[in-house]
């Protein structure tokens, strides 16, 4: 999630200061990403150094409020309308964790597989539960975000039974070669593994 947008998007909606911020980013999104106000700050500090907004003279309650420029404006205007690239996303850490355990002796893979789908089952039911406590109309985006991370959940869950299956399957490769062995036996080791 850009919280640089997602702060963007917030100040169009008018001035606020830090913690209405945060206040703001948790209700529109159901609480689903807490937000740090440390991040808020931060943030903020690097959009005004970034000219897309400006901070405003403290309220007598020494709360500095914040607003948008035009040049933030266009920045969010170009965010809503640009497609997120998969390349944009953080590593998926369950696939570089399957893959590892693939490859490091003596993990039980199957178990890993398992462990994670009981976990995304049970994360999958909570995010169930929460989807129907409320069906006003003003929660319409909170619920949409839930709706993206059950389908997230859902599709996991597909990708570890197909793992399951491709373990149920996998036969493992020959020992790879060490290094001063023939080349013909490393050859052959690398055909027997791409099989």
């Amino acid at each position: 999630m850009s919280i640089r947008h997602g702060l963007l998007a917030l100040l169009e909606r008018g001035q606020m200061y830090g913690y209405q911020l945060r206040a703001a980013f948790e209700e529109s999104t159901g609480s689903t990403w807490p937000l740090n106000i440390g991040q808020v700050y931060t943030t903020l500090n690097r959009l005004e150094r970034d000219g897309l907004v400006r901070s405003l003279p403290e309220h007598e309650g020494g709360q500095r409020p914040y607003e948008i420029t035009d040049a933030g404006r266009a920045d969010l205007a170009l965010w809503f309308v640009t497609p997120i690239s998969r390349n944009d996303r953080p590593r998926d850490e369950l696939s570089i964790k399957l893959a590892l355990a693939l490859t490091t002796p003596g993990v039980d893979v199957r178990a890993v597989v398992q462990t994670q789908r009981g976990a995304t089952m049970r994360t999958l039911q909570e995010l169930t539960r929460l989807k129907y406590t409320s069906d006003r109309p003003e929660d319409l985006p909170w619920r949409l975000v839930l709706d993206a991370m059950m389908f997230q959940a859902e599709a996991e869950i597909r990708w570890l039974d197909h793992c399951e299956t491709s373990l149920v399957r996998h036969r493992p490769a020959a020992p790879t070669a060490r290094s001063g062995s023939p080349p013909e036996v490393v050859e052959r080791a690398g055909e027997e593994a791409h099989r």
